[in-house]
Parts: structure tokens; C-alpha cells; sequence
């Protein structure tokens, strides 16, 4: 599996749950893996054969602008669907951290790590089966 990573992307967002974190934007930190099995983009050399950073970044920018969840696992899950779901990675891992949240300590966060659904081409072909019933005027039965 090859990995595209973003580490240490910095910006400011209105999350959290205390009525002090709802009203101003704060600074996050975020770090993103994002594996593909073996990027085509090693034999083609072209950028539309991999992932792209320079539009993983900015999708990460307007996120941070639009966004509207209070909590850091929503956002790192929100984060990990969109290199999922726009990207097309088959594996991700999000660090989101509040650096500094409090004097006593270094950074608050959460990790996570997804891997895309197996069943997606499954679920396309199951869809065409059912188009293709309906069609013929047949209802397949459910399973």
C-alpha cells in the first residue's frame, strides 16, 4: 500500500462543547495518511493517478471554514469520509489535536483509522441487479 500523508496542517475552527470554544475559532492541528493500493501514479508519473495533497490541503481549508460539528472524532470522522468518499483512499488515519487546550499539557486529540467499504462494488452490482428486475417489471426478494 502506498500512503499520501499531510503532517502538521494548521488552522483555526469553531469546534467544541463548552460554551467558551463555541463563540471563537481555535487552532487545530491535523495529520492525514491516506493509502491506495499501489498508486498508479509510480508508473504514469501523473498526478491524476494518485491522490493529490495540494487538493487534499485545500479540502481540509474549506472543511475547516464550513464545518459546523462540536466534537473531535465528528470532524476527524468528517475528515476520513472525504478521503474516502472524494479521494477514492482504501485506508485512512486522522490525528486531530487542540494544541495547548490547557496550561497544565502539550495537545488534546483523537486518532482514528478507517478503511473504505468492501462492499461498495458489491452494493453497485447488487443496484443494477434490482434496476434490472424493476425494469422487467419483477421485484427481486430481499435478503
Amino acid at each position: 500500500m502506498d500512503l499520501i500523508f499531510i503532517e502538521g496542517f494548521s488552522g483555526q475552527t469553531v469546534i467544541g462543547i463548552h460554551d467558551s470554544e463555541l463563540h471563537h475559532p481555535q487552532p487545530l492541528l491535523i495529520d492525514v495518511h491516506a493509502g491506495v493500493p499501489r498508486a498508479r501514479a509510480c508508473d504514469t508519473d501523473r498526478i491524476g493517478d494518485t491522490i493529490d495533497y495540494g487538493m487534499v490541503r485545500e479540502r481540509l481549508v474549506r472543511l475547516m471554514a464550513e464545518h459546523r460539528l462540536q466534537l473531535l472524532e465528528a470532524f476527524a470522522e468528517a475528515i476520513a469520509d472525504i478521503l474516502i468518499d472524494e479521494f477514492g483512499a482504501s485506508w485512512v488515519r486522522v490525528k486531530v489535536v487542540k494544541p495547548r487546550k490547557f496550561d497544565d499539557l502539550q495537545a488534546v486529540g483523537v486518532q482514528i483509522e478507517r478503511h473504505a467499504p468492501t462492499h461498495r462494488a458489491s452494493k453497485l452490482v447488487h443496484g443494477a441487479t434490482v434496476l434490472n428486475f424493476l425494469a422487467s417489471g419483477m421485484v427481486p426478494a430481499k435478503h
